[in-house]
């Protein structure tokens, strides 16, 4: 397994499905990954830890999957320099508006981009992730070129002449 440089965090074991979505675009584009369980009220001081410490262990881009109040993106965001990505999830009452909120209202000068909520945010979470490592790395840069070239075909030779 390739050396961790994205970190998808969950704030339930319960998201591990979305966190999924994450892990199969990134193993698409061969970034290595790692996945963890945190919560930004169950285990404030761990996920503190973790955000101040990701940059230390090498890791370039945070993925935060939270749902209901769903403050971990926020609140990594707000213990890091790194970038954090933040993914809603689909819940039973308020059908993920409530995480999207949570996760969307930053404060000023606490950034996190928010996705879609559920599986289509996860996986956009994931391309923007490779996206930001394509900044610096010429290989993913060439292959979510290549990527979004696929997508465009794949809108054409579906295209019907009227």
């Amino acid at each position: 397994m390739k050396k961790p440089v994205v970190s998808v965090v969950m704030g339930s074991k319960s998201d591990l499905d979305l966190a999924k979505n994450c892990a199969s675009v990134l193993e698409e584009f061969g970034v290595g990954y790692e996945l963890r369980v945190l919560s930004a009220h169950r285990s404030p001081k761990a996920t503190a830890s973790f955000a101040q410490k990701a940059g230390r262990r090498k890791i370039k881009v945070i993925i935060a999957i939270a749902g209901g109040a769903a403050h971990l993106a926020g609140v990594i965001a707000g213990q890091t320099v790194l970038p954090v990505i933040g993914v809603p999830v689909k819940t039973t009452v308020l059908k993920g508006i409530d995480s999207y909120l949570s996760t969307l209202q930053m404060p000023g000068g606490v950034a996190v981009a928010t996705m879609s909520i559920g599986k289509a945010g996860a996986k956009n979470a994931a391309i923007l992730a490779v996206q930001i490592l394509g900044i610096s790395d010429a290989r993913l840069k060439k292959k979510i070129a290549q990527y979004k070239k696929r997508l465009a075909q794949g809108v054409l030779a579906s295209s019907l002449t009227i």
